[in-house]
């Protein structure tokens, strides 16, 4: 018994020294990663003022709007805006987006023209357009020489950083030219995902979220813009009145006496237990955000000031909850896009989440295609059905004999004899004149021949997020988002549907993306649970169930990119108490060693005041404290967590006003620029990052 017992010792040590070299293996590759940060090889560690001040600068080097052909089709990307113009029955437009390849992010702001006729794209440059941003809502005017886009949002490359636009834009299509507009009073605050469209002379905007230095908010307050006396309106709503919840990624359609809203998609908290040991029974609760897609359907009656209001008055408005329309898609989907033709809406693909398990969130992506009729608040499914065949020609056409070659030899006949009366010879002999056939015109050099498209029975590839617009009853259905397994596919294609014949999907271009790239953490995720299964202990069970639950939660983001953001999260945050540790133990003050290292300590943001700073960064400076405690060999437990809290703030205030002078400079240039606040997701630790391809 005593040798069993000894070589259950020894597999266990040698188990535990195997572990160990595994932990110091991982340690020096995040230590090489680290390294390639400070030497500035890394792309996380940029100044968002300075690439949006370098978008600036490029911008204006552009004297003037072009408008150049283009080789192909505009690079992928997702959550921008398509839009058919409004000036212009021959073109479609499309603005921003981001793209994602697993990695890194990238965001634009080039406006892209279709010239549908041409089969052209063309992009134009302006020396005054918005910045580069994804999740921006626009929508044309009852104008239609006027298009008008909010908001958005944009990111370091790696995400880790990202802010939202409260900025607010008109673009003539007819010219290609952009002008912020420039409102007094109250403007609506930055967002994303959010929804507009128009009513007579109004523009309305809804919902949205905003990603906080703590969570992300859902919004569900209503912006009515008047196009004539250039102000906003915040409706001042009954208490009492049954009003949409917050919601983002919705629809809202234009009506004659207003609004329709339909569907979205948010995050509601619910309280999970936190650790459960036995059947039953549970120790504790904790908060987590599920996932809601909404399915009702609200209907926003408007109406013109009543008579003796003032002149720049705002409408009246109310909302009023309408049934569930009959039909609705079925499952429940999220990431569907509509858009409005003839007082109905074309709603396409979206994504359900089938389950949940070990391996993360299994989904079910669609690709139906349904009209949704606004008055009768109903569903109707929309399907391709093959063209009707011509009838063969008879016989006798068969033969040459049909009406068509009958008619093609008399003209001949009748050229024949008017080339003999010109030559002044007689009928007898019109038979033996040659005449010169009419050749088919070619095109001009301005435009191209028509190419071959291929034309297909079935719809797009099934996906969610895809970008729709109508121009002369025919639906064009652009990119889109599609996940398997680990991998986020942007679908870089477009098609187009005639919706009154219905017959083919015609595939206009279609080009694949294959440039995802894994990270390394991704390779590593299999090994750490391997070890946890091998090495783990009995005592460690109650643990690693809290964390099974977290990891469920996590896998609500359905890509890796979540993940990633988690991952980074954690080291920076490592790194950022590692530096604050030994900046603080070179130094013999309390006071002086929360303000002599500027990387190592926290820093205030824009728009963030004292009590915020500090409630954000409380643990830091209470950390800072106790650290220089030890390094002055005082022991932090003869203190009480009053005191403690006390000196943290102290320290925390002195900060926030040694950094005023450079924050009110930051302040004032994102104010200029439409910005609200810069947010760090590795601070906030939080699930729900930035990027155009969650379900949010």
């Amino acid at each position: 018994m005593g040798k069993e017992k000894k070589n259950k010792n020894d597999d266990k040590k040698a188990k535990l020294a195997a572990k160990k070299a595994k932990q110091a293996n991982k340690a020096e590759k995040k230590a090489k990663v680290k390294a390639s940060k400070l030497d500035g090889s890394d792309a996380e560690d940029v100044d968002l003022d300075a690439v949006l001040e370098e978008y600036r600068r490029q911008q204006e080097q552009f004297l003037k709007i072009t408008e150049t052909v283009c080789d192909g089709p505009p690079k992928p990307r997702s959550a921008s805006c398509f839009l058919a113009s409004p000036a212009d029955r021959n073109n479609l437009l499309l603005f921003g987006g981001e793209y994602f390849n697993g990695a890194l992010a990238q965001f634009y702001n080039d406006l892209h023209v279709y010239y549908i006729d041409r089969d052209e794209w063309r992009c134009v440059t302006s020396p005054n357009a918005p910045l580069p941003r994804s999740g921006h809502a626009w929508t044309r005017a009852s104008n239609p020489s006027h298009v008008y886009l909010f908001g958005g949002e944009f990111s370091s490359p790696k995400q880790g950083t990202f802010h939202h636009y409260s900025d607010f834009w008109r673009l003539e299509p007819a010219t290609r030219e952009w002008s912020k507009i420039e409102c007094k009073g109250k403007t609506p605050p930055a967002r994303s995902g959010h929804r507009m469209t128009y009513w007579k002379q109004y523009i309305i905007l809804f919902g949205g979220f905003q990603d906080t230095s703590n969570q992300t908010k859902y919004l569900s307050d209503l912006w009515i813009y008047d196009t004539q006396d250039f102000c906003w309106h915040s409706p001042n709503l009954p208490a009492a009145q049954l009003k949409p919840d917050a919601r983002s990624s919705f629809t809202l359609l234009p009506h004659e006496n207003g609004a329709v809203l339909y569907g979205g998609y948010s995050r509601v908290k619910t309280t999970v237990a936190a650790n459960k040991q036995a059947r039953g029974a549970s120790q504790g609760s904790r908060s987590i955000l599920k996932p809601m897609i909404h399915e009702d359907c609200f209907f926003l009656r408007m109406s013109p000031a009543p008579e003796g209001s003032p002149a720049t008055a705002p409408p009246v408005v109310r909302w009023e909850r309408r049934k569930k329309p009959a039909n609705a898609p079925n499952p429940k989907r999220a990431g569907t896009t509509m858009t409005y033709h003839k007082g109905r809406g074309i709603l396409f693909g979206g994504v359900h989440d089938v389950e949940e398990s070990e391996d993360g969130m299994e989904s079910e992506f669609f690709r139906d295609l349904f009209a949704w009729n606004i008055e009768r608040n109903r569903f109707f499914p929309m399907t391709l059905r093959k063209p009707r065949q011509q009838k063969k020609a008879g016989a006798s056409e068969q033969r040459g004999g049909g009406r068509r070659a009958r008619a093609q030899d008399r003209e001949e006949e009748l050229l024949k004899q008017l080339a003999a009366l010109q030559s002044g010879a007689s009928l007898d002999d019109a038979d033996d004149m040659d005449i010169e056939k009419k050749q088919p015109e070619e095109p001009e050099d301005d435009e191209k021949p028509t190419r071959e498209m291929l034309v297909s029975m079935e719809l797009p590839h099934p996906r969610f997020n895809a970008q729709l617009a109508v121009q002369d009853d025919v639906l064009y259905i652009y990119g889109g988002t599609f996940e398997q397994k680990d991998r986020e596919f942007t679908f870089d294609d477009l098609h187009a549907i005639d919706l009154g014949k219905m017959d083919g999907c015609k595939e206009i271009f279609n080009r694949p993306v294959e440039d995802w790239i894994e990270s390394e953490s991704e390779g590593e995720d299999g090994e750490e649970d391997d070890e946890e299964e091998e090495y783990g202990s009995e005592d460690e069970e109650g643990d690693n169930e809290v964390f099974d639950e977290e990891q469920k939660h996590k896998h609500h983001m359905p890509s890796k990119r979540k993940k990633k953001q988690d991952e980074t999260a954690t080291e920076e945050t490592a790194s950022t108490v590692s530096t604050v540790d030994s900046s603080v133990g070179e130094e013999d003050d309390t006071e002086t060693a929360a303000t002599s290292v500027d990387d190592g300590l926290p820093h205030p943001r824009p728009f963030e005041s004292r009590r915020d700073f500090f409630a954000r960064t409380s643990n830091e400076w209470q950390e800072v404290f106790i650290t220089s405690l030890r390094w002055k060999k005082i022991q932090p437990e003869t203190y009480p967590i009053k005191e403690i809290k006390a000196k943290a703030f102290e320290l925390s205030e002195e900060k926030w006003w040694d950094s005023r002078e450079e924050i009110t400079a930051l302040e004032e240039e994102q104010e200029a620029a439409g910005i609200a606040e810069v947010v760090s997701l590795a601070e906030r630790g939080d699930t729900t990052g930035a990027g155009g391809a969650r379900r949010r």
